[in-house]
């Protein structure tokens, strides 16, 4: 079966749906209806035995590259990606076809947002590379 990464972004996506604020500037009841939305889709896809992972990040970052054969790693915390680069976390579902890892995706989606409402948030699909095509799954 494929697996595929469901990516959620601080903000962004083809293009904004709605302009909503960032988390830290929503009300403590909102913050905890979508965390329960989101550990609620997590129960789901364990029982449906479609979870694999999923993690929620932090929005400080460090990008680091190769130093050369004698140097330690080079670091620095920029120059920043737009921030709509920026993932928020991820889910790893292990899923019968791509229109599943789709259906899980808008899903995840409706997940509320401030007042309640759904975010309508975008979702980054993407195939994990195994070595073999989703076909010979």
């Amino acid at each position: 079966m494929p697996k595929y990464l469901l990516l959620k972004h601080y903000s962004g996506g083809p293009e904004p749906h709605h302009p909503f604020p960032p988390l830290d500037q929503w009300d403590p009841a909102d913050v905890e209806a979508h965390f329960a939305f989101l550990r609620e889709v997590r129960a789901l896809l364990q029982e449906n035995g479609e979870y694999v992972d999923s993690q929620a990040l932090a929005p400080a970052q460090t990008w680091v590259r190769y130093g050369g054969p004698d140097a330690a790693p080079v670091t620095t915390d920029g120059p920043l990606p737009e921030t709509n680069d920026l993932v928020a976390g991820w889910y790893l579902v292990d899923v019968e076809s791509r229109e599943r890892a789709l259906e899980i995706a808008a899903h995840i989606s409706s997940e509320p947002g401030p007042g309640g409402g759904p975010l309508h948030e975008w979702i980054d699909v993407r195939e994990v590379l195994s070595g073999r095509s989703s076909s010979e799954d």
